[in-house]
């Protein structure tokens, strides 16, 4: 088991990834930082599930991925992964920003709030920052749907830019342009730390997940952050396969968060944002 593992802990960023996605050359950065190929990364539901057991990993939310080269994750793919465990695996729908109102129909179709629970877009996929018009159809969706959208912030790893993971002014734009979506930004968000906490001082459905870091790794103003205002606004997530669970979490015990903060982080918060 992992350091200070919790039973009931929630990884709210992971995939099972596709053959067609471990083969993208933007993915080799990140295949080579995990000293992996696109062969060996290549998880199963059964190896993710073994994954979860090892580090106490109650439930993962798994994501489809969609980027301009086509489907790399479909949604019947994740719904396939789900089935062979459903206690232990939720899922994200994605959408095509080529054709925003067939991504609106299938979210309509696909968000259930009970297997799939929220909706992912990545803007350095699509080189598109998420002010772009192309995802106000999704917004709207979303909010209709009742569930949160789910982003990346901060850096990139793959070999995209990173100017689309700017708080200011790309993610900003959307939270004053749409005050009752619940946005789930992932990866942290550094170098722009400042503007991580400015966002989440000035607005309350801003919530972020530590994936694609391992815990001892978070930087110092982050940790500050969420043993403050972030206590009651950020979520444990991997990244998974990149990252396993059991070496995110093996840092928890570093953070110096209270009982309190550290259920609300492995759990308390995702399940009342994701309505679990």
């Amino acid at each position: 088991m992992a350091e200070a593992a919790d039973a009931q802990t929630i990884d709210v960023w992971a995939q099972v990834l596709t053959e067609r996605m471990a083969q993208r050359p933007w993915l080799q950065t990140l295949l080579r930082w995990t000293k992996t190929t696109s062969m060996t990364i290549l998880p199963t539901v059964a190896s993710t599930l073994a994954a979860m057991d090892e580090a106490g990993v109650a439930l993962s939310i798994l994501s489809a991925w969609h980027g301009p080269e086509g489907e790399l994750i479909t949604h019947d793919e994740v719904a396939a992964q789900i089935a062979q465990a459903p206690t232990r695996f939720r899922g994200l729908v994605t959408a095509d920003l080529a054709r925003p109102m067939e991504s609106v129909r299938e979210i309509r179709r696909r968000v259930d709030r009970k297997q799939f629970i929220g909706v992912r877009v990545v803007p350095w996929l699509w080189n598109l920052p998420p002010n772009d018009r192309r995802y106000y159809p999704i917004y709207a969706a979303c909010i209709d749907a009742g569930v949160p959208f789910c982003t990346q912030i901060g850096h990139t790893g793959p070999l995209r830019s990173s100017e689309t993971g700017r708080l200011i002014p790309y993610l900003e734009d959307v939270l004053l342009d749409f005050p009752e979506l619940v946005v789930v930004a992932g990866h942290v968000g550094f170098p722009w730390l400042d503007e991580l906490t400015t966002l989440t001082i000035k607005f309350p459905n801003l919530y972020v997940d530590t994936s694609a870091y391992a815990l001892h790794r978070l930087p110092p103003a982050f940790v500050e952050w969420m043993t403050g205002i972030g206590a009651s606004r950020v979520m444990f997530g991997t990244n998974w396969p990149m990252l396993s669970p059991q070496r995110c979490l093996a840092g928890l015990g570093g953070l110096g968060l209270t009982a309190a903060q550290s259920a609300a982080f492995l759990h308390g918060n995702a399940r009342r944002v994701f309505g679990l």
